[in-house]
């Protein structure tokens, strides 16, 4: 195995980090510390490509004469009886503001991650690497965001906070009155006209406002005129038959 990462972090802290067990352990992406235990030992789910692997081990580091490091790992499946033992060395390279991480060795494994694609198992080892990497070279003392830190609103079932004196003073004496739209206008005019009248009244009262019934057009003056003329028309023109009828029979 041999991979290089370059971490934007000088040669210095990468070093100080590399002494220091709890930093160490810190820096590995997604390892849960076991209670009382030495730092580096517990519990890590590695993800490779589709598949998680959750193993239960612990991690290594001593320094050589050369200015290299000694990274020494090896764990077991929680579920299963699969094992990995990596034996890596570290060396850091000054590069600009930032070092370079070479890491060269070996690792074996069994069970099953040996099942899965090499490709995949590469590109998952290489990914976990760089992010150790990155992880030593953070400032001393910042720790990463947990999702446990995060606050958590109170459920919708839990009681609410009792107002303060000063906001029910402050809510009383500025009551803030909004326009209601026209249509509920409307509505509360036609349930003031009938409070108080009986339900028969109200069943069939009027609708009032936009839903009153268009009224009929009004009727012609001249209508009313020409219901009458008609009956005395016919009466005159009966009356001029009998007449004439009359002056027929004399001649």
């Amino acid at each position: 195995m041999e991979h290089q990462v370059y971490v934007p972090a000088p040669a210095s802290r990468l070093r100080e980090a590399l002494a220091d067990p709890a930093r160490v352990a810190r820096a590995v992406p997604g390892l849960q510390q076991d209670a009382g235990a030495a730092p580096g030992t517990g519990r890590l789910k590695v993800r490779i490509g589709s598949h998680s692997i959750t193993y239960r081990g612990s991690l290594r580091v001593s320094p050589h004469d050369d200015g290299s490091y000694a990274v020494d790992a090896d764990a077991t499946e929680a579920r299963g009886t699969g094992t990995v033992k990596l034996a890596l060395t570290f060396r850091l390279t000054a590069t600009g503001d930032g070092c370079t991480v070479t890491v060269t060795g070996t690792a074996s494994a069994d069970g099953r991650v040996a099942e899965l694609p090499a490709e995949a198992v590469q590109a998952a080892g290489t990914r976990l690497l760089g992010r150790f990497a990155e992880g030593l070279g953070e400032t001393p003392g910042a720790e990463p965001a947990s999702v446990f830190e995060t606050e958590v609103p109170p459920p919708s079932l839990a009681p609410e906070r009792e107002p303060e004196r000063e906001e029910v003073e402050e809510a009383v004496s500025e009551p803030v009155v909004e326009p209601l739209p026209e249509i509920f206008a409307e509505a509360a005019h036609a349930r003031r006209t009938m409070i108080g009248r009986s339900a028969e009244e109200v069943d069939h009262a009027p609708p009032r406002g936009r839903y009153a019934p268009v009224p009929a057009p009004q009727t012609v003056a001249g209508a009313s005129t020409l219901r009458w003329a008609a009956p005395a028309a016919a009466l005159a023109l009966a009356s001029a038959i009998v007449v004439t009828r009359a002056l027929r029979r004399r001649r």
